[in-house]
């Protein structure tokens, strides 16, 4: 059913002026990172600007499908036709109804992926009896990196989570039928973890993302991406300056562990948000 080009889907973010969570140490220059440009997306709505960083490390086959539509212009004035609003966003269909897609072959789903150490999860955590974190903004749950020794890869199993924010490829019953439908997280939604991909993060403009119009299908006139770039292909006068909190920094471990103390056992990675810098 590929009108339910099925995006069932939120993760979190902050700009520093949207930050609910103030960071538990005063973080400092080191503490903050430059986003490649080749892996951010610019995406103007009529309800605002959105910003996303992709990950290669999780979902390599998605990640490069998604930069390689955006550098085509596939996206530009596409619409949001379905809209739950506790849970996700979708467009990225040509024909803005939820059947269509592009003229390149549907991708083999990339639920999960394999890590070793030198793919760590920053503000690893517990979860049950895996590990959760992050790689990079994307959060993440894993099987125990103990369990490599144990494995012919030397690697342990990893997938992303669907938290608020979180960018989710569509696809079809099918689990190897994504082609370019995605969808926004407007909330967590953790069912949706090791079923669907998840391939990237909002940065900026999650409340543009959960201003969207709602609807199943949503009725015109539909919201819409007016124009989605790379922010390396955007010219310097008109590209933004994006400041990511390294995940991977002693700022941000002392921000997940402040999270941790404050929500005890109900605590997840999702309940964490990334401070991000917008100029």
């Amino acid at each position: 059913m590929k009108l339910a080009y099925s995006a069932v889907a939120l993760s979190f973010l902050a700009t520093t002026a949207m930050a609910q969570t103030a960071p538990a140490v005063a973080p400092k220059a080191g503490d903050w990172r430059t986003p490649d440009p080749q892996n951010v997306l610019v995406i103007e709505t009529n309800r605002g600007r959105i910003i996303a960083e992709l990950d290669p490390v999780a979902t390599p086959a998605h990640y490069a499908r998604v930069r390689e539509l955006v550098q085509a212009g596939f996206y530009d004035g596409l619409t949001f036709f379905r809209v739950i609003d506790s849970f996700m966003a979708q467009t990225g269909d040509p024909q803005n109804t939820g059947t269509g897609g592009s003229d390149k072959p549907d991708l083999k789903a990339e639920f999960t992926f394999r890590r070793d150490a030198s793919v760590p999860l920053a503000g690893a955590g517990k979860a049950g009896s895996n590990e959760t974190g992050f790689i990079g903004v994307l959060p993440v749950t894993s099987q125990p990196s103990a369990l490599a020794v144990m494995t012919a890869d030397r690697k342990v199993a990893a997938w992303g989570n669907f938290c608020a924010g979180v960018l989710g490829m569509a696809r079809a019953g099918d689990p190897d039928s994504a082609n370019s439908q995605f969808f926004f997280m407007r909330q967590t939604y953790p069912s949706l973890d090791k079923t669907y991909t998840a391939f990237g993060r909002v940065l900026s403009g999650l409340d543009a993302v959960r201003a969207i119009k709602a609807g199943e299908p949503v009725k015109d006139p539909q919201d819409r991406m007016l124009t989605v770039r790379l922010l390396a292909d955007l010219p310097a006068d008109k590209r933004p300056t994006i400041q990511v909190m390294d995940t991977r920094g002693p700022a941000f471990a002392a921000l997940v562990a402040k999270r941790r103390a404050e929500l005890g056992a109900s605590f997840t990675n999702c309940d964490v948000e990334i401070p991000v810098q917008v100029k």
